[in-house]
């Protein structure tokens, strides 16, 4: 190859400067610079399509399917070849549509018959071949005219550059696909990669602390006692809280991410301890400790209904949605009472009750609505797929005191009381959890949860007053963010802002 195209190309030699040209031509002609393409084909001696592919394309835009045959016979070198098989078919697939089009079935058959044995298809072959014509989209649009015909030859080039090996062809915008690799892991190692914004190609990718939060912007000092939970609304326009005052409130996120206050919730007779949005932000969920359920309109803050009695004992832990908003399933401390899915109107629609069902510590139910994941007494965590009835049991060695599940539904995680937070696989392909230590439990509940883009991070609380992330890539924390004075309970990552993150403590502060 003249003007030295074999020389290898970058600081590590790695790259072919003939096929890295060629890769550059391919570029320019799909983003439309077709005169620069062209001139840099002519300058260099380098063609973007090979000379094999170029004579293909040639012959099935002109509909000599003969000659489209012996250059895919030269092409493919084995005539047992099952891709070489499958690109003969949908030439001789084309050649009978234009064929039946045109209304010659005479010479349709002969080309089959003449065709046929080629492919080595038997009957079951041909018939599918001439079912798939019969229904085809192309028999659809009536008669055969030019444009058609170019439109459906064209089309079959596409469907045979897929099938045609390398290097006669390229992969369809090669350099795209490259730079994007690079880009794509430069990304995935970059541990404080938190954002949607495209990446410069001007310097090597790396994100800097100001991703993730890290400085506090707001102090809520509403509430007169410890702060137990905190969680925003699925559309990150709300917060809510709940609190050992008795109370839950309802702020609003500002357009500047301020929050302010927008209703205090006030009618538990104890300490509450959960919360829940439904997943269309209309409507609350809160539980009262070793209390019933109360359900609150977001819009009034006005108390809807409240679900069990306490005259009967039913006392809830922690409570889910389901992804229509309309049905909701919590679980009760007291094994008697079991897990109970209910209508909005306090209606039972099902119930899971008996030995089976121990003490539930927590529960969610995952955003597609097909599975429940519950923990039980402590070490337990049961798997339910609603519709299948299909449980998987996963046993931990330590107590568990929490659960949450990743914004896509494909994992979730667990805070054991020996200081670790184990994540799992919602499809169960894991044998063993992925953990992450360095925070501190082991008196109090302490909540976790996903958060940043893409649920890439975990954020907990810890009984050393201190907020904990991690990269998902990492079993130790990315940062430690200092701001509360007693133990931080729980916190809560904005699902629309990858930079704002909510943490509750026994100092009646949120952050």
């Amino acid at each position: 190859m003249e003007n030295g195209l074999w020389e290898l190309l970058g600081s590590k030699g790695l790259l072919k400067k003939h096929e890295f040209i060629r890769v550059l031509v391919q570029c320019l002609y799909s983003l439309g610079f077709k005169k620069s393409a062209s001139c840099l084909e002519h300058e260099s001696n380098i063609l973007y399509k090979s000379v094999d592919f170029g004579l293909l394309e040639k012959q099935v835009l002109s509909g000599n399917w003969d000659s489209c045959v012996a250059v895919l016979d030269r092409i493919f070198d084995s005539s047992s070849d099952d891709t070489r098989n499958t690109a003969l078919y949908l030439v001789l697939k084309q050649c009978l549509v234009e064929y039946l089009k045109q209304g010659d079935v005479s010479l349709a058959l002969n080309v089959l018959r003449k065709q046929a044995p080629l492919l080595g298809m038997g009957k079951d072959k041909i018939h599918r071949l001439a079912c798939d014509i019969v229904y085809s989209k192309e028999m659809e649009s009536g008669e055969a005219d030019s444009f058609l015909v170019q439109d459906l030859r064209k089309n079959l080039l596409v469907e045979l550059e897929k099938l045609i090996p390398l290097p006669i062809v390229i992969g369809e915008r090669r350099l795209e696909h490259l730079v994007e690799s690079a880009v794509l892991h430069q990304i995935d190692t970059c541990l404080y990669h938190n954002s949607w914004d495209a990446v410069s190609l001007y310097k090597d990718h790396c994100c800097g602390r100001d991703q993730i939060p890290s400085e506090t912007v707001q102090i809520l000092m509403a509430h007169k006692n410890e702060v137990w939970f905190v969680q925003f609304s699925n559309s990150g326009k709300y917060l809510a809280t709940a609190s050992s005052d008795y109370t839950a409130m309802i702020w609003k996120v500002l357009d500047d991410n301020k929050v302010e206050l927008k209703h205090t919730l006030e009618s538990h007779q104890n300490p509450v301890s959960f919360v829940s949005w439904s997943p269309d932000d209309t409507k609350l969920l809160t539980c009262g400790n070793a209390e019933v359920l109360k359900l609150w309109d977001v819009e009034t803050g006005v108390l809807r209904h409240t679900f069990g009695n306490n005259n009967t004992g039913f006392t809830v832990s922690s409570c889910a949605w389901f992804p229509d908003s309309a049905r909701l399933v919590c679980g009760s401390s007291d094994p008697e009472r079991g897990i109970v899915m209910w209508d909005t109107d306090g209606n039972e629609i099902k119930a899971w009750r008996g030995t089976r069902i121990p003490k539930v510590v927590d529960l969610a139910v995952t955003p597609d609505g097909e599975s429940m994941i519950t923990v039980f007494s402590d070490k337990e965590i049961r798997i339910l797929h609603l519709e299948t009835k299909v449980e998987r049991v996963i046993s931990e060695e330590q107590p568990i005191t929490s659960l949450s599940v990743s914004g896509d539904g494909k994992f979730f995680i667990v805070n054991l009381s020996s200081q670790e937070i184990h994540l799992w696989d919602l499809a169960g392909d894991w044998k063993q959890p992925l953990k992450f230590s360095g925070h501190r439990q082991s008196k109090y509940v302490i909540r976790s949860c996903f958060g940043g883009l893409n649920s890439s991070f975990i954020a907990s609380g810890s009984e050393d007053s201190q907020v904990y992330l991690w990269n998902l890539k990492n079993a130790k924390p990315l940062e430690v963010l200092s701001g509360h004075s007693m133990t931080v309970n729980c916190v809560s990552w904005n699902p629309r802002n990858p930079r704002m993150l909510a943490s509750a403590s026994d100092n009646q502060k949120m952050q």
